[in-house]
């Protein structure tokens, strides 16, 4: 019988924490493959959480708990996770909340994606069958789809869903390793960190249908400006893909600048001269993108492999010089070349073919880890 552990942070949960054991309990009855274990991680709270929880032990053995200072939401699932590797050796860590919002019978759905092969499951609420509160204002459900859409294309991880969430199942060996990653984030970010390790470690990512419930029962602890701050900077920090679109950005003001030289100082064709320009461009971004954009896959493997992933880059960025000459000749013959409306025809073909081109094939070939 393999153990699952649910780890579960609380602050002031005291109305909400009988009500949430005993659900956990009744559901643990229908997953007989299991073994599920609950470790409540309180932060001080001054309302007798632990109290409540002491009461509960009374009555049921697989409810244990530790007590930490309160420092955020990270720092408390670092501790349960921890302290439940050290005393219970899991194979499988649950994250949930305390306020009732993450429903426990949903349980034995994240178990069974495990028991297929995931190591990480994640609970979405932006999937069909999922949901988030009708009842919640205009303003936080914006808050809430764009902080989650801004995650997922700052990683260009469309097809993962949910990054926001905190209602997750996840294989030990993938939290031990994550630990000293994760350690740093004390915030609700430690969210999007633990996951964004995950998905870099290659583990299997699989998701589950979750309604999301407001609750009615204590008051949230998140604070919104606190956490988009510190979501934006994890991902611009953390994106390959975001300094991949900066690195173009400055390809493109080499790329813009050589060719407005040729074409008014040089008098050079204009097709041709926006080809030249591109291929400096191509050998600026490879210095940039190899040191900085992709610096955690540089390329290794002495001379011989610098100079045949140079060789690879500007093979592959040869598509994006024949893809600008090409687009820019087309629009030029059916749009016109009057006044410098060629600028613009180079602006969308970079923004909308050449820079997802580009990142495409450069992560599949050039900096392919």
């Amino acid at each position: 019988m393999k153990k699952a552990v649910i780890v579960i942070p609380t602050y002031n949960e005291r109305g909400n924490i009988k009500q949430l054991v005993e659900s956990i309990i009744q559901v643990s009855s229908t997953t007989p493959n299991w073994e599920i274990t609950i470790l409540i991680v309180d932060s001080s709270s001054p309302d007798g959480t632990i109290l409540e929880v002491k009461e509960l032990q009374n009555n049921y053995s697989n409810l244990h708990f530790i007590e930490t200072k309160k420092e955020g939401l990270g720092k408390a699932y670092i501790a349960g996770f921890t302290y439940a590797i050290e005393h219970f050796n899991p194979f499988v860590l649950f994250e949930m909340d305390a306020d009732l919002s993450h429903n426990p019978k949903y349980i034995p759905s994240f178990l069974a994606k495990i028991e297929k092969g995931a190591d990480f499951v994640i609970g979405s609420r932006y999937i069909k069958g999922g949901s988030i509160p009708s009842n919640w204002g205009f303003h936080r459900k914006l808050f809430s789809t764009c902080a989650n859409l801004f995650v997922r294309l700052g990683f260009m991880r469309l097809g993962t869903t949910d990054w926001t969430g905190g209602y997750r199942a996840i294989k030990v060996w993938v939290v031990k390793s994550a630990l000293p990653h994760i350690h740093s984030y004390s915030g609700y970010v430690f969210q999007v960190a633990l996951l964004d390790y995950a998905v870099n470690q290659k583990a299997t990512l699989a998701e589950v249908p979750i309604r999301f419930i407001d609750r009615t029962e204590g008051i949230s602890k998140i604070n919104s400006i606190q956490y988009i701050m510190q979501t934006f900077l994890y991902v611009l920090t953390h994106s390959s893909f975001i300094k991949f679109v900066i690195t173009g950005f400055l390809g493109f003001a080499v790329d813009f600048s050589f060719a407005y030289l040729f074409i008014n100082t040089f008098h050079i064709a204009k097709t041709s001269a926006n080809m030249i320009s591109a291929e400096i461009a191509i050998i600026s971004n490879f210095f940039i993108n190899n040191f900085w954009s992709f610096k955690h896959k540089k390329i290794t493997g002495g001379i011989f492999g610098y100079l045949k992933k140079f060789v690879l880059f500007n093979l592959v960025s040869s598509g994006s010089i024949l893809i600008q000459g090409a687009g820019l000749a087309i629009l030029i013959h059916f749009f016109g070349d009057a006044g410098s409306i060629w600028i613009l025809y180079k602006v969308l073909i970079i923004a909308c073919v050449i820079i997802p081109y580009s990142y495409i094939l450069y992560n599949k070939v050039i900096w392919k880890k």
